[in-house]
């Protein structure tokens, strides 16, 4: 797996989150021993972890509010409510931790499956919010292989008004990482790993193997 240094050498863009609670529950999500219950629940605590990371930078407001001592001032979040958006099916893993820290956002799907010949995405299912030129758009998907699905759902947020994007996943390699910064410059990748390459098929390595059929429990 590569370091920060490594990826900024590497002219890759990417925001590396290397808690080490993150990097333990990574490790125990990658062992091919683990149940699909027990996945589903590390994906889930990872995923508020990395919401966390994600939005260090929301904006805030100051209001006028009586604790139980006195009346002071203190923040709240500001602006239009947050929207994320999961790229089924796989997505759907890391939306529950996300609500979980951020339970008031709104919520979209991009239904999209790659085809395996030309590992191509292709879309099946495209439901979001209104007023996404509005909002913040966390798109999610636990892995970024060849980076397909992920620039054909942002293309398609970007084609309805979508401005300010970023983009979540759990393990990510340089390949996606490259074809994704040329495809959206302006979009952020927050990840928990960026592994060694893509295998012939597509596949992340070592990764931690198909992500929607380890949430699921299928093959």
């Amino acid at each position: 797996m590569l370091d920060q240094e490594q990826l900024r050498l590497q002219g890759l863009d990417v925001l590396l989150v290397d808690h080490p609670l993150v990097q333990h529950k990574l490790t125990l999500m990658r062992d091919e021993r683990e149940s699909s219950t027990q996945f589903r629940s590390l994906l889930r605590e990872i995923s508020w972890l990395l919401c966390y990371e994600v939005t260090r930078d929301l904006p805030l407001e100051t209001r006028a509010i009586k604790t139980p001592v006195e009346a002071t001032k203190a923040q709240l979040l500001s602006g239009k409510k947050l929207a994320f958006i999961s790229i089924l099916r796989a997505g759907n893993g890391m939306l529950d931790g996300m609500l979980d820290v951020i339970p008031s956002a709104r919520v979209g799907h991009v239904g999209l499956y790659r085809d395996h010949k030309t590992l191509q995405a292709i879309e099946y299912y495209y439901k979001v919010p209104s007023q996404l030129d509005e909002r913040l758009i966390i798109v999610v998907d636990p892995m970024l292989a060849t980076a397909n699905s992920a620039i054909a759902a942002i293309d398609k947020l970007k084609s309805d008004g979508a401005k300010n994007i970023r983009f979540v996943c759990l393990i990510t390699a340089p390949e996606g990482v490259r074809a994704f910064n040329a495809a959206h410059p302006d979009v952020s990748i927050v990840t928990a790993a960026v592994d060694h390459n893509l295998n012939e098929k597509g596949y992340i390595v070592p990764g931690l193997g198909d992500a929607g059929d380890r949430i699921f429990g299928t093959k």
